[in-house]
Order: structure tokens, then C-alpha cells, then sequence
């Protein structure tokens, strides 16, 4: 496994398992599969529902706590935005059954951002969370937030696939430090992206499927990646990648795919906005 170290110094694997979409009841079998694939990065949040199977599965898979780099996220708080966010990680915790998660999101760019970033830079100084970040941000927001608090995103988690690439929001995170991690990075199959030719051929000559070579490309561009999958099969297969190196000229391939439009839905949508805002967690 390679690991890509935060702007805080810690360090985060480079390739994680993710649960997002993944129900519940199936959570706990399919993270403990992971785990015994061998992945260490676990991304969840509490918008998914299954941070407490997440915990459970951590806890009875005996590996040190220290192994493990774990990810949950803030949904949008009520006012006071400061005080619900302390809560709403206090809850994450006690879901997750941990002291401290290793990175913790702030999942939507809304609400009172400015508010739910104190109490998240108040947590990290606190040692409940070693690195904080955000997650859908777009260019704008992402350096308002950096140019106006004390602590800079250690991680900015967006959509990033062939198809939508972010390269020049990829080249202004790392000006400033923020590490680009991929969500969707398969593209929810998209646009044909598990037989898309130009995937397919250019994992023909490394013995390789195209989902393979779509991580192979993240991860060469530096792109921190967590795929979901509750098939034990797939989970190795996506671990498969640190054996194969993709050419220039593959690598341009696939540049060559990006559309510069995202395949589910844009955060500065106004009715996306409106949709997200309203929505709330049950405690």
C-alpha cells in the first residue's frame, strides 16, 4: 500500500475502502471482508446510516487501532451550528465505537460552514479527529474557507472519474496544500466505464480490467480513491493495482475522456442546494 501524507503530517493510505450505498445489515460483513483484503482506510459518514456496523466490524477484526485510518463526515448542522457539530461528532464516536477518527469531513458545502469549521478545528486541536476537511467543495468555496480560518483542508473529497477529472481544481489543491480524494471514482459504471474501450484496451496489455486501470490512474495522479464493493473478489481486485505502471501516452488516453461535467449532480445547483440544506439526521 502506498500512503500520501496530509499537510499536518499524517499520513493516509492511498487507496481505502468506502461504504457508501452500502445498507446497514451488509455493512459489517462487507467492511470485514475489506479488512481482511487488507485495506485500512475505511471511509463512511453519518449520512450513510452505518457508522455503528463500521465500528462493529473494526472492533471484531482485532487490528490495532493504530493500523486503521478511519473517515466519517458532518452532514449540515441546525443552528448553533458550533455546539451541534461538537454533538454530532460525540455521536460519530459512540456509532463508530472509537476515540478518535483519523479524518473527519464536513460533508456539504452548506449551512453555517464558518461555524461547523470552528468546532471541527476545535476537535482536531482537541485530538478527537488528527486531520479535518471538507468534501464537495468547489474551487470558490474551498479557498474562502482556506483564506478565512486558521487551519487549511487536509482533503477536499469530490466526484473525480475519466469522465469529470478536476484537473484544475486538482492543480489549485495542491497549490494550496488540500489533498484531492476521489468519491465516484468508477463513475457508478457511467458511461460504460467497466467495458469502455479505451479502458479496456489499455488493461489488455497489463492483464487488467478497466476498473483496475481507473485506479491505476488515480492514484498516478495522486488521487486518494475509495471504492465500494460488497464482493470479496472485486475488493482484492481493487487492491491489485500497485503491480502495473500506465504510460504517458495511456495516461493522456484517459485525459482524453474528460467531459469537465459531473455524471450525478452539481453542489451549486440551486435546487440541489435547497434539497440538501433541508435535509436532516435522525440522532
Amino acid at each position: 500500500m502506498q500512503h500520501v501524507t496530509l499537510n499536518n503530517g499524517v499520513e493516509m493510505p492511498i487507496l481505502g475502502f468506502g461504504v457508501y450505498q452500502i445498507p446497514p445489515e451488509q455493512t459489517q460483513q462487507a467492511v470485514a471482508d475489506a479488512l481482511t483484503a487488507g485495506y485500512r482506510l475505511l471511509d463512511t459518514a453519518a449520512a450513510y446510516g452505518n457508522e455503528e456496523a463500521v465500528g462493529a466490524a473494526i472492533k471484531a477484526s482485532g487490528i490495532p487501532r493504530e493500523d486503521l485510518f478511519v473517515t466519517t463526515k458532518l452532514w449540515v448542522q441546525n443552528a448553533p451550528a458550533e455546539e451541534n457539530t461538537r454533538q454530532a461528532l460525540e455521536t460519530s464516536l459512540a456509532k463508530l465505537g472509537l476515540d478518535h477518527v483519523d479524518l473527519y469531513l464536513m460533508h456539504q458545502p452548506y449551512g453555517d460552514v464558518y461555524g461547523q469549521w470552528r468546532a471541527m478545528e476545535a476537535a482536531n486541536r482537541a485530538g478527537l479527529v488528527k486531520a479535518i476537511g471538507v468534501a464537495n467543495f468547489y474551487p470558490d468555496r474551498l479557498l474562502d474557507l482556506i483564506l478565512n480560518n486558521e487551519i487549511t483542508p487536509a482533503v477536499n473529497q469530490v466526484e473525480t472519474h475519466p469522465f469529470f477529472q478536476r484537473t484544475a481544481e486538482h492543480a489549485l489543491m495542491r497549490e494550496h496544500g488540500v489533498r484531492h480524494q476521489s468519491w465516484g471514482g468508477f463513475a457508478e459504471g457511467k458511461n460504460d466505464l467497466f467495458t469502455h474501450p479505451v479502458l479496456t484496451e489499455i488493461g489488455t496489455a497489463y492483464d487488467k480490467s478497466a476498473a483496475q486501470v481507473v485506479l491505476r490512474w488515480l492514484i498516478q495522479r495522486d488521487i486518494v480513491t475509495i471504492p465500494k464493493s460488497v464482493r470479496p473478489e472485486r475488493m482484492a481486485q481493487n487492491l491489485d493495482v500497485f503491480d502495473f505502471q500506465l504510460t504517458d501516452d495511456q495516461m493522456a488516453q484517459i485525459a482524453a475522456l474528460d467531459t469537465g461535467e459531473t455524471l450525478f449532480f452539481d453542489h451549486r445547483n440551486p435546487e440541489m442546494v435547497a434539497l440538501l440544506s433541508k435535509r436532516r439526521l435522525d440522532s
